[in-house]
């Protein structure tokens, strides 16, 4: 009977036995069989790694060819950990080193996935590369990588118009996560570069190469090289550009003031020539990752100098806005050219007139567009009407982007019942009309809007949409993609209403507000307007547009001068320089008077 027992347990043992060692095989021959090639990745991935070298991006040229935008060789320090996590004591070792937060390093490496280095420090200087070098042993799993870091030749010169590239932070990777971003990726984060990002971005290489078991590489495996991003030939001239910026930072220093913005461009095709903001910033220092202390003093300064304030600022337009008026009121038949209207120098209707008090006498619409008079546009107001004002405002494209490609546009105001009743939950009076119609009160505009709105007149009504880029080219050379004049609309005015606001605007450089700045000798014949608008902060912003060759016209400028006083002081000279560059007139001679003439734009501003 206990033999009998006994035997049933071996049979059970031994049946049990034979589950498990069944089990077993079955499990070995599914890993073997069905998990082979996964683990046999595994494997691969602890003697073998994927370097990837990063692809230069594209580069950026003038419309003559000029380099602006390149790439140059720079070192990254990361971290590779090959065949263990990195230790707490290279962690902080590495902060100290580059000065970087031990926290900084950590986040890093806990939004790590895969294989590929965690990248700590780009453009680090020889001395980091000569320590992490010789001092190895003490920095298990940090490698240096050379990579391409964007150089921008000109610093500060078209920063908002290039922008900058950085590296992408996490809630850009959520947002663009579809498109082929992860992290450690250096992305276009402001101006062109943003825009065009995909298109200069290129596609990444790298390297396939074996590690023994200390993580020291033994050989290369393979290699795939970096396809370079597309090149962006632009519409800037960087001569105009470097001539523009020069003028506007020595502007500001005379006059005593802080921000200006300057818009270049061809009125027949909408090709930007040069794009001015002041202050600006050096994009080079985003590109290697900007220090706080850089950042800071960007940050806190007062006059932002990361917003491009030709697309971005808006400000009351001044007396440039009179070129809308007098398009309006000649068309609608408020006013004949050859109608004398009697100046004061003060207005009928509430206490409005010329600055000072200044009287011109019996003026017609010429004379009044040349000298800039303000009682005779009030009286254009009053016989238009702000609705009729409005209805033309739009028609010139003013209360809308202008469609440039570059980001954050801002669209303007115009002048209108909607928008006080809106905001201010008020009636419209018959004095705001009288602001309005000389481009004060609700009326904003920014420097691309007043371009524009010249360029218009220049163009004889037509209007066309600003752009930067003429082309994009492959690696190979070969154009990817060729951009062309857009015209947008055509004024619906009669042709000779925008050939007597011409002949007002060339009076104005002529006889008139911007006489003294470009005098009876200057060598093209130019028309121009100038513009001072009130400001409830500070002193008057001074405007200045214009164009010519004035019979066949293929550039105009404007320019507003923050807090800079009269256009004619602050603004024209600027427009005087930027013109000069434009028509080749620029030379190592005697420079042009930066004085104007205060005294013809008087009329100009209200008392």
């Amino acid at each position: 009977m206990v033999v009998n027992d006994f035997e049933g347990r071996l049979k059970v043992l031994g049946g049990l036995i034979v589950v498990i060692v069944a089990i077993l095989i079955s499990r070995i021959g599914y890993l073997q069989v069905y998990e082979g090639d996964y683990y046999a990745r595994l494997a691969d991935g602890n003697r073998i790694r994927l370097i990837p070298a990063m692809a230069p991006r594209g580069t950026f040229y003038d419309r003559n060819g000029e380099i602006l935008v390149t790439n140059r060789p720079g070192f990254t320090v990361s971290l590779l950990p090959l065949t263990a996590p990195i230790s707490e004591d290279v962690v902080a070792r590495l902060s100290a080193l580059l000065h970087v937060p031990v926290s900084d390093i950590q986040t890093k490496i806990k939004a790590h996935s895969g294989f590929d280095p965690i990248r700590i420090k780009n453009d680090v200087g020889p001395e980091i590369l000569t320590i992490i070098e010789e001092q190895k042993s003490s920095y298990p799993g940090v490698v240096i990588e050379v990579q391409p870091i964007r150089n921008y030749l000109y610093k500060e010169q078209a920063a908002h118009t290039f922008g900058y590239v950085s590296e992408i932070n996490d809630e850009e990777l959520e947002k663009r996560k579809d498109e082929g971003y992860k992290t450690g990726d250096i992305i276009g984060k402001f101006g062109l570069e943003r825009v065009y990002d995909q298109e200069l971005r290129g596609r990444n290489g790298g390297e396939q190469g074996e590690v023994d078991v200390t993580g020291k590489p033994v050989q290369i495996l393979g290699r795939k090289d970096p396809i370079p991003g597309n090149d962006l030939v632009l519409t800037i001239d960087e001569h105009i550009q470097a001539v523009a910026e020069k003028a506007v930072d020595d502007q500001l220093k005379i006059v005593g003031a802080k921000a200006a913005a300057a818009v270049v461009m061809n009125p027949q095709t909408g090709e930007v020539l040069a794009l001015v903001s002041r202050p600006a910033f050096d994009p080079n220092l985003f590109a290697h990752g900007i220090s706080e202390k850089d950042w800071k003093k960007i940050n806190e300064n007062p006059y932002y100098p990361m917003d491009n304030k030709a697309i971005t600022g808006e400000y009351p337009p001044g007396s440039t806005f009179k070129i809308v008026t007098g398009t309006a009121a000649l068309t609608e038949g408020k006013v004949t050219p050859s109608e004398k209207i009697f100046d004061s120098g003060h207005y009928w209707i509430g206490d409005k007139g010329n600055s000072e008090g200044e009287a011109l006498g019996w003026i017609d619409f010429t004379e009044a567009m040349a000298h800039s008079d303000n009682v005779y546009f009030y009286e254009m107001g009053y016989r238009l009407g702000i609705d009729t004002l409005e209805r033309y405002a739009r028609m010139f494209g003013l209360g809308a982007k202008t469609g440039i490609n570059l980001p954050y546009e801002a669209e303007g105001l115009v002048a209108n019942r909607r928008y006080k009743e809106k905001v201010f939950k008020d009636d419209w009076y018959i004095s705001e009309t009288l602001d309005a119609a000389i481009g004060q009160g609700f009326n904003l505009v920014t420097p691309i809007q007043a371009a524009m709105v010249m360029g218009e007149i220049a163009a004889n009504g037509k209007r066309f949409q600003p752009y930067l880029v003429q082309r994009i080219v492959g690696p190979d050379g070969k154009t990817v993609k060729s951009f062309s004049p857009v015209l947008l609309s055509k004024l619906d005015v009669d042709p000779s209403v925008i050939r007597l606001v011409q002949i007002g605007l060339r009076d104005v450089t002529k006889y008139g507000t911007a006489s003294t700045v470009f005098g009876a000798n200057f060598p093209v014949d130019i028309a121009g307007k100038t513009g001072t608008a009130e400001n409830p902060h500070g002193r008057d912003h001074g405007w200045f547009v214009a164009y010519g060759p004035f019979s066949d016209p293929n550039v105009v400028v404007a320019v507003v001068v923050e807090q800079g006083g009269y256009g004619s002081q602050s603004a024209a000279p600027i427009g005087k320089k930027i013109l000069e560059a434009a028509f080749g007139l620029d030379t190592p001679a005697a420079a042009p008077s930066n004085t104007g003439n205060a005294a013809a734009e008087t009329s100009e501003k209200q008392p």
